[in-house]
């Protein structure tokens, strides 16, 4: 399956989020038109696909650190 123009605009704004003067909940609103929570959820299942991991390497693998080291933080406090 291939990327869509979205999945890589998504990819794009992980990119370099950073650089936007709005915050990024701002660019994800006006970029995509969704909440917060919608686009990351879609983000992550965007992380998940192969394509993506093609498409941009490095952006999708730092984002898939950061989603597991914040899981496994969660489990952690539920185990304390």
């Amino acid at each position: 399956m291939a990327l869509t123009d979205t999945d890589l605009a998504m990819l794009e704004l992980e990119r370099s989020w950073f650089t936007f003067a709005a915050t990024k909940d701002e660019a994800i609103a006006e970029r995509f038109g969704m909440t917060t929570t919608a686009y990351y959820r879609a983000l992550n299942k965007l992380i998940d696909r192969p394509d993506a991991v093609a498409a941009d390497p490095l952006t999708v693998r730092r984002l898939v650190r950061m989603r597991d080291r914040r899981r496994a933080e969660r489990v952690a406090r539920r185990v304390m």
